[in-house]
């Protein structure tokens, strides 16, 4: 036990060493007003660029859902005078790759190039028009639409899909997290291109994006790139609210379906990206369900019982609260008896916690993993992009380390019983035994 505690607070003693002297962040803002996250690398001739607005889907309405998706994806078909073959052709020509990030909170673009002069003013004079003069032509819109709407006919055959959106409305209600993000059928077929040029003149504001740097540039040279960036987003600045998340109405949905498993999915409003519960809950979620053969539910489910082949737990930290989830696939005839014991197995660790010993081999594991978060430019651009939008400390990802390694029993057992009530959890079964 006592070499155990010791590899702990050396493997935390390392890699908190590791965090703070491979990630020397830099942080100003633009002349527009635009906050700017930057690492210098001169290990590869590599430059990887972010830049994130308070876009996400949660900004769309229920008459207007799929505005915020429709409008990230034509960004980058149709700019600055440049067609969408233009556009892919150019980057192409000099092997940049644009990238693109959504969810309930955010809208990103990416690009990835090669740092020489000539690869790399080719490449951000293309996201340069992508993001500051997107042109979302009408055609182009009339296609993506239908491509979207198709796509959500055939998810909407799959048990995957409608476990996950149904368990979506459940879990928020009219909160605006509830909002399918491609959007709906009968809205997708309303949207005009207005409504996404509106949008865009109202959310892809300088004063509230995040530009996140990492590659092989000077912070001189960063600090134009950024400059170029921004100068012609909209302007003005945005007070972003979200309403709080509401505990739900526990319900639990069965679903006909031909597939032959049950899907199962539970859910409760879980974690913000600022909780002060945030790291207790990490390490909770590791041992409960997030840390594959050694977690809890998957030695009930799996080993013991044989009732899955896999069984996960989950935490989606957001803005607001984002969704903690429990999901397995299992046989028919299983599946009462698998959502049965998932519960119990939940609610027994809520009830006692963790045992130390189960503390001390996911904090090591934690850890121990930790730096494959930062183990390339693409993974250090992503950390920043979050430290950024989410206005976490510059120190965020050293003391990620330190606040893993201070977790108690005491702490997650205090943590998972504010946050998460069995008893309050939606639940959806799709592929329900059917009623004879």
């Amino acid at each position: 036990m006592q070499f155990t505690r010791l590899l702990v607070v050396l493997l935390l003693s390392i890699y908190s060493q590791f965090a703070l002297a491979t990630l020397p962040i830099q942080l100003w803002q633009t002349t527009a007003g635009t906050w700017v996250y930057f690492v210098e690398s001169r290990g590869l001739p590599i430059l990887d660029i972010s830049v994130d607005f308070d876009a996400g889907s949660s900004t769309d309405t229920p008459e207007t859902s799929g505005r915020a998706n429709l409008t990230l994806q034509l960004l980058s078909l149709g700019a600055g005078g440049l067609s969408e073959d233009q556009i892919a052709k150019s980057l192409a020509d000099v092997g940049a790759e644009l990238g693109g990030r959504f969810d309930q909170d955010r809208a990103g673009v990416s690009i990835r190039t090669l740092s020489s002069t000539r690869e790399r003013n080719q490449a951000l004079d293309v996201l340069g028009r992508v993001i500051q003069r997107p042109e979302f032509p009408e055609d182009v819109l009339e296609r993506e639409r239908t491509r979207v709407i198709t796509g959500l006919k055939d998810a909407d055959t799959k048990p995957d899909h409608i476990a996950s959106h149904t368990l979506k409305k459940m879990l928020y209600g009219s909160h605006p997290y509830g909002l399918r993000s491609s959007g709906e059928i009968a809205s997708l077929e309303l949207l005009q291109r207005k409504d996404l040029l509106d949008l865009y003149q109202s959310r892809y504001l300088a004063a509230n994006a995040v530009i996140s740097i990492m590659g092989d540039v000077s912070r001189v040279e960063a600090a134009a790139i950024a400059e170029a960036l921004t100068r012609d987003l909209p302007q003005g600045k945005l007070n972003v609210t979200l309403p709080a998340v509401a505990a739900p109405v526990a319900e639990t949905r069965r679903i006909t379906h031909p597939a032959s498993q049950s899907h199962i999915i539970l859910a409760y409003p879980g974690l913000r990206r600022d909780d002060p519960d945030f790291f207790p809950l990490v390490v909770g979620n590791y041992i409960l369900g997030g840390g594959g053969f050694v977690s809890r539910l998957m030695q009930e489910i799996r080993q013991n019982r044989g009732l899955a082949y896999s069984v996960y737990s989950s935490f989606s930290p957001l803005r607001q609260e984002g969704p903690f989830e429990i999901g397995l696939q299992t046989k028919k005839e299983q599946s009462e008896e698998s959502l049965r014991i998932t519960q119990q197995v939940l609610t027994k660790f809520i009830e006692s916690g963790p045992t130390q010993k189960e503390l001390i081999a996911a904090k090591q594991n934690i850890i121990g993993g930790f730096p494959l978060r930062l183990d390339s430019n693409k993974k250090i651009v992503d950390q920043l992009a979050m430290i950024g939008f989410y206005n976490l400390p510059l120190t965020y990802l050293d003391d990620y380390v330190k606040a893993i390694g201070k977790v108690t029993t005491l702490q997650v057992k205090k943590a998972f019983q504010r946050r998460i009530k069995p008893e309050g959890m939606v639940t959806v079964v799709v592929g329900a035994v059917e009623n004879k």
